[in-house]
């Protein structure tokens, strides 16, 4: 395992290149996050002006946001290439070294997940990030001897869910921080349409507005869904995407108008059912659906949390008023202290 490891623009899943084509390749194409593409454009910019590579970029937020997208254009609107790896496969400080001897002058660096890199290899990549250079040890014992090489001048461009997971002195060495945000139901909706484009599927714009507010506010679930559904109106109507062939679709796929599917209301109806609406913690949550604490955390919670449907307390997780009233579930009429604020 070396610079193998690093692909660029590759596939890493059986949805991949679908997503590959959907993804935008210019800030001007890119839709949303309209301040981190105003600050991007003008360190872009300001970086070629100057000549010099762009200053190492974090970029940060719930899953599917389009931070992997952003990395692969901000290497396009410099003209550089991009190299892409994750934080778990970067296992040893030797396999970080092969990638970084492999890079060309201003080239991109992609590593998703970076939170996930051991610490001996952090240790490998903070000279790299901060004078080009790759320190290594030759040898073992007292005839062992320290060796710097001169790397070439690149742009490393990291991605996590987990910021606060990161170490200090790794998030320091970040030039410009960015976190990423839900999409409002409009910017998906302009997503779905131009992915529909794409795919040469007819979709009005009551089935894009069906298909964008059931998609989290995520991009790649958009695009997820817009797959699905096509599947089904090829198969079950006519092949146009209408809203009554969006709805039925995403019906079958047991997920309701406000994106929320069969693993949120699994969430919030056991913190209701078992736990009597809460404070109840994660771990517990997670054996009772007989899910992992990290995926609920990760990929679940924010948007229950962005609804307003889930609370965070310091003894655990609370589900809201507004979650009762969107399940359609009445309070117990004796609510723990917790809860006691969030029904006045």
């Amino acid at each position: 395992m070396t610079a193998d490891r690093i692909i660029a623009g590759a596939p890493s899943n059986e949805d991949e290149p679908f997503e590959t084509s959907l993804r935008p390749r210019h800030l001007d194409e890119y839709i949303g996050q309209d301040k981190v593409k105003d600050n991007l454009r003008i360190g872009i910019e300001a970086a070629k002006q100057r000549g010099d590579p762009l200053d190492h970029v974090l970029l940060y937020g719930p899953p599917g946001l389009g931070k992997t997208t952003l990395a692969n254009i901000i290497a396009s609107e410099m003209g550089v290439s991009v190299r892409t790896t994750s934080g778990p496969a970067i296992e040893r400080p030797g396999d970080l070294a092969a990638i970084l001897t492999n890079l060309q002058q201003d080239d991109v660096l992609f590593i998703d997940e970076v939170h996930r890199l051991a610490r001996a290899v952090e240790e490998i990549l903070y000279p790299a990030m901060e004078d080009w250079a790759l320190d290594l040890v030759l040898g073992k014992g007292p005839g062992a001897r320290s060796m710097r090489l001169a790397l070439p001048r690149f742009t490393l461009i990291g991605a996590t869910t987990r910021y606060a997971m990161m170490s200090p002195p790794l998030r320091d060495r970040f030039g410009s921080v960015f976190r990423l945000d839900f999409y409002n139901v409009e910017a998906v909706a302009k997503i779905v349409a131009r992915s529909a484009r794409i795919l040469e599927v007819e979709l009005d714009e009551e089935g894009t507005q069906e298909i964008a507010q059931r998609s989290r506010g995520t991009p790649r679930v958009a695009n997820r869904l817009l797959k699905r559904v096509r599947d089904y109106a090829q198969v079950m109507a006519d092949g146009r995407i209408t809203v009554e062939v969006a709805h039925e679709a995403l019906s079958r796929l047991e997920i309701d108008e406000l994106g929320l599917d069969d693993v949120d209301h699994r969430v919030l109806t056991t913190i209701i059912d078992k736990f009597n609406g809460g404070p109840v913690g994660l771990d517990t949550i997670a054996a009772a659906i007989s899910e992992e604490a990290d995926t609920i955390m990760d990929v679940y919670e924010p948007y229950l949390l962005q609804l307003g449907f889930l609370q965070r307390t310091p003894r655990g997780r609370v589900v809201t008023k507004a979650a009762y009233e969107h399940l359609g579930v009445k309070p117990h009429a004796r609510a723990p202290a917790d809860q006691a604020t969030l029904f006045e």
